[in-house]
């Protein structure tokens, strides 16, 4: 059986888990939600715990790997400008879709269509996350973000003072921080860019909130490793590429467990934020509204390139690249792999589509590796939809970051199945937020993650086909 299958069979097994779990321990037969909190759940934060593993090296070695692979450049000259420019273009502008799309149907706060009763509950839900989230920066780093504020609070005052309680008049203590730490915060138009620069690679590893630092590291250094002459470079170059290899092996051995880690996962998750089948059930309406608009803004920019490709090489029709790389697309969402359907992307971009093999064989292998415009995407939204099912309200600063985190991080994204899922912690660090919040959208993650791999594979021929468009020999297949 394909792991996509396993992976999804997991996650109904643990959503039926949770249910019998939180409606046994509710009719007190016997406290099943506790015996799922202490013998199931710990295997979730096994995962979140491997994940983080190999999350920074990956993305380290992956982006070294990735802009020492350009060496080519030189020699192609301005079609390797092009080519970069183009990807790092289309994905900064997939991580703005995502965003327009969060922001404007915000599927992490009231649901379309509910009750009265629904909306309670949903936002009893909510502020119970806020709480969450105060409590873990406090116990963190001593951080503070804001106070609970009653404003942002549901209008039944009876939860919110249950909730008050139970956490130990927690917002008079936030408050209280927050003023101690009034004017220690950096200020300034370019402290985020000051921030990006490390001063000791070694001290950004060990932090992942300092995650932009070590893209920026990774970038400067494989960007030099290019000046370097090949008879130098050479050795280094093949040790980053075997380190790069073993880590993404790593990767495979834990993704091979993820079946039994999402079961878990899901029982977990699901038996710690709902103690009520009601509460139980509006998360899962929730995760399905928030896959809806993350599928709905993956679908926009399949149908975009087609139409930024009819724009730039005129004599390709929209239906007709649609439909010539369809084969592409079908091998993306069955495999979740970019790597893995690289040769028959090459194929359809060549045979049927009509560019030219050295353009293909340049462009395309180096947009599986770093072109990744739906992981890039889904990362803004997921980010975005966890914030407001915490009732955080990111800032637009805030917002920018993820723009940029996203897209760097991007070029560190490996071409296999449910990388974008250590990307995306490392994001939810770069501002602040719980990477460990993957948990709650990791078991949407699989079926989404075949939907991004298509986008991906989508942007990848597309800008083969542009860049080819203005080569004067471009073939005229599809004239």
């Amino acid at each position: 059986m394909a792991l996509h299958w396993k992976i999804i069979i997991g996650m109904l097994l643990g959503v039926i888990w949770a249910v019998l779990s939180i409606y046994i321990s509710g009719e007190n037969i016997v406290d099943m939600n506790q015996f799922t909190k202490e013998w199931i759940s710990p295997f979730g934060d096994i995962f979140l715990k491997l994940l983080m593993l190999v999350a920074v090296p990956l993305v380290l070695f992956s982006i070294i790997t990735g802009i020492s692979s350009l060496k080519d450049v030189n020699k192609l000259g301005k079609m390797g400008f092009k080519t970069v420019f183009l990807y790092l273009l289309t994905t900064m502008f997939s991580v703005l879709v995502g965003l327009v799309f969060v922001n404007f149907f915000e599927p992490g706060k009231e649901l379309p269509l509910s009750n009265k009763d629904q909306q309670e509950v949903f936002q009893e839900i909510r502020l119970e996350n806020r709480i969450s989230y105060e409590l873990w920066l406090i116990d963190k780093e001593g951080e503070f973000k804001d106070t609970l504020r009653y404003s942002n609070l549901p209008q039944n005052k009876k939860i919110v003072d249950d909730i008050y309680e139970k956490s130990e008049n927690l917002s008079e203590f936030v408050q209280k921080k927050i003023n101690e730490m009034k004017g220690h915060e950096s200020t300034g138009p370019l402290a985020r860019l000051i921030d990006m620069v490390p001063k000791n690679i070694f001290v950004s590893l060990q932090d992942p909130r300092l995650m932009l630092q070590v893209i920026f590291f990774s970038i400067f250094f494989g960007v030099c490793i290019l000046f370097v002459p090949k008879d130098k470079s050479s050795q280094l170059v093949s040790f980053f590429e075997s380190v790069n290899s073993v880590f993404l092996k790593m990767t495979e051995f834990i993704m091979r467990a993820a079946p039994f880690f999402v079961f878990a996962l899901m029982a977990g998750v699901l038996a710690e934020m709902a103690d009520s089948v009601s509460k139980l059930f509006e998360i899962l309406k929730t995760l399905g509204f928030y896959s809806l608009i993350v599928f709905c803004g993956l679908f926009f920019m399949i149908l975009f390139y087609p139409l930024l490709v009819s724009l730039f090489a005129k004599d390709i029709k929209y239906t007709h690249f649609w439909k010539n790389i369809s084969k592409a697309q079908l091998m993306a969402f069955s495999t979740s792999s970019s790597a893995a359907t690289l040769p028959v992307t090459m194929d359809c971009v060549e045979n049927k589509v009509g560019v030219k093999s050295e353009i293909a064989s340049f462009v395309l292998p180096i947009g599986a590796t770093v072109n990744m415009d739906g992981t890039s995407l889904y990362q803004a939204m997921a980010v975005i939809f966890l914030a407001q099912f915490h009732m955080i309200d990111l800032s637009i600063v805030d917002q920018i970051v993820i723009v940029l985190t996203a897209t760097l991080a991007s070029i560190g994204s490996a071409a296999v199945p449910s990388a974008g899922l250590i990307m995306l912690m490392m994001v939810l660090s770069s501002i602040g937020l719980n990477p460990a919040w993957i948990a709650i959208i990791l078991p949407m993650d699989r079926i989404l993650d075949m939907c991004r791999t298509v986008v991906n594979v989508t942007g990848d021929a597309s800008v083969a086909t542009i860049i080819a468009s203005t080569d004067k020999s471009f073939n005229e297949v599809n004239r």
